[in-house]
C-alpha cells in the first residue's frame, strides 16, 4: 500500500469512529439485537421457524432446537424422505415457494419443470463463465446471476408468476452455474484439466451436481443422500438471517430478482454468514495437527482451551462451529448431519472414522472447556457448520465450493421470502440512523491545513 493510501484509510478511520457509550445512550439496537441477544421483530414469516430457547418473562431457557419449514418439523421432512428411499430437496423447494406439501402427480410435474430450466443461455458458460473466471466462486456466483437479467426477455417484471419462473429458474441453474465456476477455476488457476459435462435430465439436482462436477461422473448412493440431505437442511433458516433479511431489504424497492439474489449471494459470502463451515475445516486441521493423541481427551480439551484463550489457531479466541445466535441445547440439523457423517465415515474407512471421532470428541468437550474458560453459564452445542465441511470433505468437494454449496440450497428460501415480501411488504424497508455529528463551518481552501 502507497504511503498515500496509508494516509488515506487513517484519515478515514479517525473520522468516522463513534463513540461506544453513544450508542447506549440512544439506545441503538445494535446488529437488530435486543439486550438479552434476541433479535428485533422487523417482520412477520410463514415460511421458516428456528426454535431454540423458552422466554420466560424475558429469561431465556435453554431448549432442543427445532427448525419447522412452512410449520412442518425439518426431522419429519428428513424421516419421510429417507423411509421413502427418495430424494427431498424438490419437494422443499415446492414447500418452501407454495405453502404446501405437493402430491406425488405434482411433485413429479414439478420436477420435470426443475429440469427444463437448467440449461443456461446458448453460449453462456463459455461467454461468461470460462472467459471471466474469477479465483472466489461466490464472486463468480453472484456475477452469473447479474449477467443472466441481460438474457431474461423479461427482468423487470415483479408480478408473481414472473419472479416463481425466474426463481424457479435460478434454482435449477445454481448447481450447474456452481460446478462450471469451479472447473473454471481449476482449469485457469490451478492448471487443471477443463471438463464440462451437461446436466443429466434424468438427475434430480443432488445427483446433477455430482455429475456436473465430477470428472469422471460417478458418486454412490449414499453421497447423494448425502447431498440431498445438506440441501434439505440448509434450505431455510426464518427471515432474520442476514442473508434472508438482505433479500427482504432489497426486494422491498421494488427491484428486480436477480438483483435481490445477487444482494443475498454478497450477504452470504461474508465469513460471519455462510463461510463458518470452512473455518470449522480449518480449525479441526489445526488441531489435528497439533494434538498428538486424538483420543485422548485431556490433551484434546487443553488445545481446545489454547484456542478459546487465543494461544492458537487464528488467535481469535472462537470455536468455530460450537454455539449459534438461536439455538442452545441442540441444532436440530447438526443432529442429522452428524449420523450421515458418521455412516460416510464408516463407508470410508478406518482413517475417516478417526477423524469422525475426534469431531466427536470436541463436540462433547466444547461446552466444557468453554465455560471454564470464559467463566460462562452460557448454554452452546455443535451447529449445523461443524459437521457440514467435513461432510464435504469426505464426498470429495473442494473447499473453493462450500459456501456456493450453502447457496446452493439456500437459494429455495431466498426466493420464498422474495414472493413473501412482494405479496405482503409494500413499504420499502427503511430504518432510521441518528446523525451524532456535531455542525461545522466550511473552510475556504486558503485556510485549510
Amino acid at each position: 500500500m502507497s504511503d498515500l493510501m496509508t494516509e488515506l484509510a487513517e484519515t478515514a478511520f479517525r473520522n468516522n469512529q463513534i463513540p461506544p457509550e453513544a450508542y447506549g445512550r440512544w439506545e441503538v439496537k445494535r446488529g437488530l439485537r435486543n439486550e438479552d441477544g434476541t433479535g428485533v421483530l422487523v417482520g412477520l414469516t410463514e415460511i421458516g421457524t428456528a426454535h431454540g430457547y423458552i422466554l420466560d418473562e424475558g429469561e431465556r431457557i435453554p431448549d432442543h432446537g427445532r427448525l419447522s419449514y412452512r410449520g412442518i418439523d425439518v426431522l419429519d421432512i428428513v424421516k419421510g424422505i429417507q423411509t421413502e428411499g427418495r430424494r427431498g430437496f424438490e419437494e422443499v423447494i415446492y414447500l418452501l415457494l407454495f405453502g404446501e406439501l405437493p402430491s406425488r402427480t405434482r411433485l413429479e410435474e414439478f420436477t420435470r419443470l426443475l429440469i427444463s430450466y437448467r440449461e443456461l443461455p446458448e453460449r453462456f458458460y463459455e461467454s461468461m463463465i470460462l472467459a471471466q473466471p474469477s479465483p472466489d466462486i461466490m464472486n463468480k456466483l453472484s456475477r452469473t446471476v447479474l449477467a443472466l437479467y441481460s438474457s431474461d426477455d423479461n427482468p423487470d417484471d415483479i408480478s408473481i408468476p414472473n419472479v416463481l419462473r425466474q426463481s424457479l429458474q435460478l434454482i435449477a441453474r445454481f448447481p450447474v452455474l456452481v460446478a462450471y465456476a469451479y472447473r473454471a477455476v481449476a482449469h485457469y488457476y490451478k492448471g487443471k484439466s477443463l471438463h464440462i459435462h451437461p446436466p443429466d435430465p434424468g438427475l434430480g439436482i443432488a445427483e446433477n451436481f455430482l455429475h456436473v462436477l465430477r470428472k469422471d461422473s460417478k458418486f454412490t448412493a449414499l453421497e447423494a443422500e448425502a447431498l440431498d440431505l445438506a440441501l434439505v437442511l440448509h434450505a431455510e433458516h426464518g427471515g432474520g438471517n442476514n442473508s434472508s433479511f438482505t433479500v427482504h431489504v432489497v426486494s422491498s424497492s421494488d427491484t428486480d430478482t436477480y438483483s435481490a439474489i445477487s444482494a443475498a449471494l454478497g450477504s452470504l459470502k461474508g465469513p460471519k454468514h455462510g463461510g463458518a463451515n470452512a473455518s470449522v475445516m480449518a480449525m479441526m486441521q489445526n488441531i489435528k495437527e497439533n494434538v498428538s493423541d486424538w483420543s485422548d481427551e485431556d490433551e484434546v480439551a487443553d488445545y481446545l482451551a489454547r484456542i478459546l484463550r487465543k494461544e492458537a489457531f487464528d488467535q481469535r479466541g472462537l470455536l468455530y462451529g460450537i454455539g449459534h445466535a438461536v439455538y442452545t441445547l441442540s441444532d436440530p440439523r447438526a443432529v442429522v448431519f452428524k449420523e450421515k457423517a458418521m455412516a460416510l465415515a464408516k463407508q470410508l474407512g478406518e482413517a475417516r472414522e478417526k477423524e469422525m471421532n475426534l469431531y466427536l470428541s470436541v463436540e462433547k468437550l466444547a461446552p466444557k472447556v468453554f465455560a471454564k474458560v470464559k467463566g460462562s453459564d452460557k448454554v452452546i452445542a455443535a451447529n449445523v457448520d461443524f459437521f457440514a465441511g467435513f461432510v464435504y470433505d469426505m464426498l470429495g468437494f473442494p473447499k473453493e465450493i462450500y459456501t456456493a454449496m450453502f447457496a446452493m440450497s439456500r437459494i429455495a428460501g431466498w426466493s420464498a421470502h422474495r414472493i413473501e415480501e412482494l405479496i405482503n411488504g409494500g413499504r420499502i424497508i427503511r430504518p432510521m440512523y441518528k446523525s451524532i455529528v456535531k455542525p461545522a463551518p466550511y473552510i475556504p481552501m486558503n485556510q485549510r491545513t
